[in-house]
């Protein structure tokens, strides 16, 4: 009587229903624990992290498709669904590609984002890479949903050339900034990490280009969100490029009546003294001077310092204009004020 039961109740399609279900929540959390234990304990210990960031995006998404398998399997076990089987094969076709092409976009943003570091000159590369190859990826997916379902893609495309035209018309500014980040990218007038200088007086580090706008982050560290369109029409001064070393000009100027070889003299020694002793200066560079407008008060002349990088210039030259007014000072050489001669004809 009990066996007889029991294959009474295997043959009920409600309890296979709910069998399938639950052994489809087991199977999943097996799958997570053997991943999340013992396929990452040995991805740890390899060299690379890609392994680990690899397995960390597949871990739930494959979880996520054992559940959403079983229920697939758990409704067509049951004999009161079967006139919506086709649309039940549709849903389940349309979950998988869209889990597959979620997996699929993270790994190849893992992978570029990886070769983008290798490769020097796209060393700083923005997420927008990262973001056009999912869109690639969620397209194509799309065009596989659709000729599952056989719906046709001529008329489809001709359908959105016109709608693209009035989107493209609505969105006019949208894709010019949009088009505008591409540009950048390509060109590479700028890279994330960049201390950069734009029209309009702002200046900071690039902290991201994204699809619409470039985000600079300014040394009181504030946020400017600059439109791509607006970037790419600005010019634009890149203190980060070629390279991070760039000179520290300081302007300075003194009384007609002083020793110029002095001066050249004094004005190198405690250069020298701040490129060796404060931070950020280059500790090897030999400052040096040049004297070049004849002013209505002074001789004008320019100090050329060298700091590693763009924002170690505003401390390099605070240090230097305390040092040289204590030297001048101590020298007895003067830094007139303006002065007008007014001479009276007799």
């Amino acid at each position: 009587m009990v066996v007889i039961g029991i294959e009474s109740l295997i043959q009920n399609e409600y309890f296979l229903f709910v069998l399938i279900l639950i052994s489809s929540l087991i199977l999943a959390k097996v799958v997570h624990f053997i991943l999340a234990i013992y396929l990452k304990a040995f991805a740890i210990r390899t060299k690379t992290d890609i392994d680990d960031i690899i397995l960390k995006i597949i871990t739930k998404p494959l979880c996520i498709f054992i559940v959403f398998a079983g229920f697939y399997f758990a409704l067509k076990s049951l004999s009161v669904l079967e006139k919506y089987s086709t649309m039940i094969n549709g849903m389940f076709f349309v979950g998988t590609v869209l889990l597959l092409a979620l997996m699929v976009s993270r790994i190849f943003g893992v992978l570029i984002g990886q070769w983008l570091r290798v490769q020097k000159k796209y060393e700083k590369m923005p997420k927008l890479m990262g973001n056009v190859v999912a869109v690639v990826i969620y397209l194509m997916a799309f065009l596989m949903i659709l000729d599952h379902f056989e719906i046709e893609i001529t008329p489809l495309f001709a359908a959105f050339g016109l709608g693209g035209l009035v989107v493209a018309l609505a969105l006019q500014n949208t894709l010019s900034n949009l088009f505008a980040g591409l540009h950048i990218i390509s060109d590479q007038p700028i890279n994330v990490g960049d201390y950069i200088e734009i029209e309009g007086g702002i200046s900071g580090y690039v902290e991201d280009i994204g699809w619409r706008s470039t985000r600079v982050r300014t040394l009181p560290n504030t946020l400017v969100i600059v439109p791509n369109a607006k970037l790419a029409e600005s010019i634009i001064v890149n203190n980060s490029l070629p390279v991070l070393e760039m000179a520290a000009v300081v302007q300075c100027g003194v009384a007609y009546g002083s020793d110029l070889e002095k001066v050249e003299r004094v004005t190198i020694d405690v250069a020298k003294h701040v490129q060796e002793t404060v931070p950020g200066a280059i500790k090897t560079f030999e400052p040096f001077i040049r004297y070049h407008t004849f002013g209505d008060s002074n001789i004008n002349f320019s100090v050329i310092l060298r700091v590693e990088e763009p924002v170690a210039k505003y401390v390099v030259m605070h240090e230097f204009i305390k040092a040289l007014k204590e030297r001048y000072d101590k020298e007895g050489i003067e830094i007139s004020w303006p002065v007008r001669k007014i001479y009276y004809a007799k």
